[in-house]
């Protein structure tokens, strides 16, 4: 499965009802692991890029893409540890990042989110730029332990796991995770590496939450830090995170100037606002006029 492929899956099995995610094919994704530091490793397939940390304490997974690749996923990280997973983190509530945690917490993993996590997961979600319906989780995927802002922190192989809530960003339940002593953050779907980025503002997402979420990250950084993007090539540079918000504040602010001028939704998505950064960011799953459309909508309502 090629990487592009799979975050056209990704994006469309968060938008899609969980029967038409389990009618997908995922028996050719391949679970690929690359060490990030000692103890911490990214795995890629069908979903949000996943970290783990394994140790002498526990497995502690940030992200668990989608059920029917629970096993793929335990398997790989059994070549890793013997241990069993103990905590799952969830970045945010989208399917392609909690798809997997009924399996995990059957098996004994307790399920890590911020409180608009389990809220969004217990009933229906509409999606107004697609138009999409996702119907409540079962009971079992609900994360079991959740949080409601600021900072938890998990201490665990010989690691401080700082646990951050990024409010009103990718959703209004993202958590960034620094893995502090390896200068590692899990961005979640907060950063897309190379991709305009799908911001959910019918989940409490917004471009200004998630600049701000950038920024923050900026500041938690040194030259070394690595940062893990939710889609796209794992792991990704401060100095590409600064591109990537700074393309994000260009073109939201051109749009910003046009609804301001009176314009109209279709003049918007025509003056091709984000050209001079297409060719970089607009050839995945949110193209151009798709990227200005999500900009423009929250503001036309104002």
């Amino acid at each position: 499965m090629t990487r592009a492929f799979a975050t056209v899956l990704a994006v469309c099995a968060l938008l899609a009802p969980a029967a038409a995610v389990a009618q997908r094919d995922f028996s050719k994704v391949e679970i690929t692991t690359r060490q990030v530091a000692d103890g911490l490793y990214v795995l890629e397939g069908a979903g949000g890029n996943m970290a783990v940390s394994v140790g002498e304490d526990a497995v502690f997974l940030v992200d668990d893409q989608y059920a029917p690749l629970t096993e793929k996923i335990v398997a790989a990280i059994a070549k890793l540890t013997p241990k069993p997973v103990r905590f799952v983190l969830n970045t945010h509530w989208h399917g392609d990042h909690t798809g997997g945690n009924e399996n995990l917490g059957r098996a004994g993993a307790i399920v890590v989110a911020h409180d608009n996590v389990r809220r969004r997961m217990s009933v229906e979600q509409f999606n107004e730029i697609f138009g999409s319906k996702t119907p409540p989780s079962s009971r079992g995927s609900l994360p079991v332990v959740t949080f409601s802002g600021g900072t938890v922190t998990f201490h665990l192989n010989g690691e401080e796991l700082r646990a951050i809530h990024a409010p009103k960003a990718h959703t209004d339940g993202d958590t960034l995770v620094h893995f502090v002593k390896a200068d590692v953050i899990h961005s979640g779907d907060i950063v897309w590496n190379g991709l305009y980025p799908f911001i959910d503002v019918s989940s409490g997402g917004s471009v200004e939450g998630t600049i701000a979420a950038c920024d923050l990250m900026l500041r938690m950084s040194t030259e070394r830090t690595r940062i893990i993007a939710g889609h796209g090539p794992s792991i990704v540079s401060p100095a590409d995170v600064r591109a990537y918000r700074d393309m994000l504040a260009t073109v939201s602010g051109r749009v910003k100037a046009l609804v301001a001028q009176g314009k109209t939704l279709e003049d918007i998505k025509a003056a091709k606002v984000s050209a001079d950064f297409d060719d970089k960011w607009g050839k995945g799953f949110i193209k151009p006029e798709r990227f200005a459309e999500m900009l423009a909508r929250p503001l036309l309502k104002r």
